[in-house]
């Protein structure tokens, strides 16, 4: 199996992108009780409640809650009865991404092109429109149940999406510097990698940006395979990761038996102060994976100078790595519900492009521990 390297990039002097991306729009979450989930986030990641949908807007079937900060825009969707496929995702998956949402200038061409190089089709393009202007979406899908929604919002000025009422101060929020969404990672099955790799490539039009194999992802007892798949501006970054043999059961293992199949695994969000975001976050609730002091004793020889002092990173357990290009310093949350399966990365670059390839003996044999107080070794 060939290595592209950290250094490789995005080759941009091919043809034509027939699929430019201005970045990620939204995500979508289905989860059992939207009200306290959009609470967990304003109090604990600091993000604010800008806009809501449900009865009280003329949905019957579901309430959602829009919450952001910076470009990090979440959406967070319960049914309201039993019996639909909000629900059955929700029994099948716990709390989980459903949508990915594209932000895009053509949600017609975009569905398109996608359609027409073999993408299936979960919704043809369709206009949304209220006094703020109008909107079209089209959606395809992608790995498991996750689904890319296209989103075309050149002609509205609103907060959000028509059907949603807008909300202008959040009384909760507590901002910690979230900027935007860097990258969303993918967990597939078995040899299934490959599979949706060529999806990104031939029928999103992306390119393969780095990629890792057992020998660099892997510790004493388990392995993954990784790929991280960029469109044309490199705006949005997919990585998508399948398991690999080893000693014991790997963490996407774990992910795939307790999500119930192929999904989303973290989200990885940037800021431009990363100590000053986690502490933020920590002070506010949020858990994350811890490396041990050996990780620290090393890093000054292996990362050189830094601008963040060493005794700092190691208390909050702030991971470092560098390339030709610079540095970017990385965290882990544990889980963020009780099923194993979503997680969160905080990330700021300093040039690096990279996704912490040195990092990640720390951090897997980090995540081990964790499969091993749960007994999912």
């Amino acid at each position: 199996m060939s290595i592209v390297h950290e250094s490789a990039q995005v080759n941009t002097t091919g043809g034509t992108d027939f699929l430019p991306l201005k970045g990620i729009d939204h995500v979508e979450f289905f989860v059992g009780n939207a009200r306290q989930a959009a609470y967990f986030y304003r109090a604990a990641f600091g993000m604010s409640l800008v806009a809501y949908a449900g009865p009280e807007t003329g949905l019957r079937d579901r309430a959602s809650y829009v919450v952001q900060q910076g470009k990090v825009r979440f959406v967070l969707t319960t049914p309201l009865r039993s019996g639909n496929p909000i629900a059955d995702h929700i029994h099948l998956h716990g709390d989980a991404v459903r949508v990915i949402a594209l932000w895009v200038d053509d949600a017609r061409l975009s569905w398109q092109e996608t359609v027409n190089r073999g993408a299936v089709s979960i919704a043809e393009p369709h206009m949304l429109s209220d006094e703020h202007g109008q909107v079209v979406l089209s959606s395809i899908r992608t790995y498991g149940d996750t689904i890319h929604i296209f989103v075309e919002r050149n002609a509205y000025n609103g907060k959000f999406l028509p059907g949603f009422r807008t909300l202008d101060e959040d009384p909760i929020a507590r901002p910690v510097g979230l900027l935007h969404i860097d990258h969303m990672v993918g967990n597939v099955g078995w040899h299934e990698m490959d599979e949706w790799v060529n999806f990104y490539s031939n029928v999103m039009g992306f390119s393969l940006y780095q990629h890792f194999d057992d020998k660099d992802i892997s510790t004493e007892y388990s392995a993954l395979m990784s790929k991280v798949m960029s469109n044309g501006n490199g705006y949005v970054k997919f990585p998508i990761n399948e398991p690999a043999e080893g000693k014991r059961r790997s963490q996407i293992e774990e992910y795939l038996d307790f999500y119930g199949g192929p999904g989303v695994q973290h989200v990885a969000l940037a800021t431009n102060n990363i100590v000053h975001t986690v502490k933020k976050l920590q002070d506010q609730g949020i858990e994350f994976l811890h490396v041990p002091h050996t990780y620290y004793t090393e890093l000054q020889k292996r990362i050189g100078t830094i601008d963040e002092p060493i005794d700092e990173l190691e208390k909050l357990g702030i991971l470092v790595d560098r390339d030709d290009e610079g540095y970017m310093l990385q965290i882990f949350t544990r889980p963020v519900e009780d099923r194993p399966t979503l997680f969160y990365e905080i990330i700021q670059r300093k040039g690096s492009r990279s996704f912490g390839k040195g990092n990640f003996k720390a951090l897997f044999e980090a995540i081990e521990r964790e499969q091993q107080a749960r007994g999912n070794m």
